[in-house]
C-alpha cells in the first residue's frame, strides 16, 4: 500500500465526523529528541540530488522535497511507523528486544533484515515501488546523517529520505516545484493524475 492508494472507505459505525487531533505529539519534535532534525534530513536528501525535469537544481528541489516531506508527515500511519523505528532502536541499545541480544544489535549483523524490511516499507508506503529504489540507493550510500544512526534508524530515515525523495522526482517533473498548497489549503490526501507516485 501507498499513499496514493488510500480512498475514502465507508467510515466504521460510531467514528466521528471529525476528530481534533491537534494536540498529538509532532513526529518533528520526536525525530528532533533523537537528534535528527529537518534541516539534516533535507541535507542528507539533497547530497544525492541528481538534476531531473522539475527540479532542475538544488533550491527548487530543497522546496519540493520540504513540501513532500511535510505531506508525508501530516500522515499519521507514517508517523506511527517512524514512531516505531524509533522505539525498536531504544530498545535495542538497552538490549531488551526479543531474540536479540544488545551485541547483535550493535553488530547489525548481515542475517537480520527487519531493520531493511521496516526501510523499505516507510519507503514504499510514501511513493510505492519508486520509493523501494530510492531506500536502496540512500541506505547504501548513507549520505549525511544516516552514516551516523544506530540499525534501525539508518533504514527507517533512508526510508523516509527515499520515499519523499521519488515524490520530488516525480512531482517535481508535473509542478516545476511550484508550492503544492495554496493560500493555506491542506491538500493531503493529494490527488494528482498518477497518484501520490506520480
Amino acid at each position: 500500500m501507498k499513499l496514493s492508494s488510500i480512498k475514502k472507505e465507508k467510515k466504521k459505525k460510531n467514528q466521528p465526523k471529525e476528530v481534533n487531533d491537534k494536540d498529538a505529539k509532532s513526529i518533528i519534535s520526536v525525530l528532533e529528541e533523537a537528534g535528527i532534525s529537518e534541516e539534516l534530513l533535507i541535507s542528507a536528501a539533497l547530497e544525492l540530488y541528481v538534476p531531473h525535469p522539475g527540479v532542475e537544481n538544488k533550491d527548487i528541489a530543497q522546496q519540493v522535497f520540504e513540501r513532500e516531506l511535510k505531506l508525508a508527515l501530516s500522515d499519521p500511519n507514517l508517523c506511527i511507523l517512524l514512531y516505531a523505528g524509533i522505539l525498536l532502536e531504544k530498545e535495542g541499545a538497552k538490549g531488551e528486544l526479543p531474540g536479540m541480544s544488545k551485541e547483535t544489535f550493535e553488530k547489525d549483523l548481515t542475517y537480520l533484515i527487519v531493520d531493511e524490511v521496516l526501510g523499505m516499507s516507510i519507503a514504499k508506503y510514501i511513493s510505492g515501488d519508486k520509493g523501494i529504489f530510492e531506500y536502496v540507493r540512500f541506505d547504501k550510500l548513507k549520505p549525511g546523517i544516516l552514516s551516523t544512526l544506530g540499525p534501525f534508524m539508518d533504514d527507517v530515515i533512508a526510508g523516509l529520505i527515499g520515499g519523499v525523495s521519488a515524490n520530488m522526482y516525480s512531482r517535481g517533473k508535473n509542478d516545476g516545484g511550484k508550492a503544492a498548497e495554496a493560500k493555506g489549503k491542506k491538500t493531503f490526501p493529494r490527488k494528482s493524475r498518477s497518484g501520490i507516485a506520480g
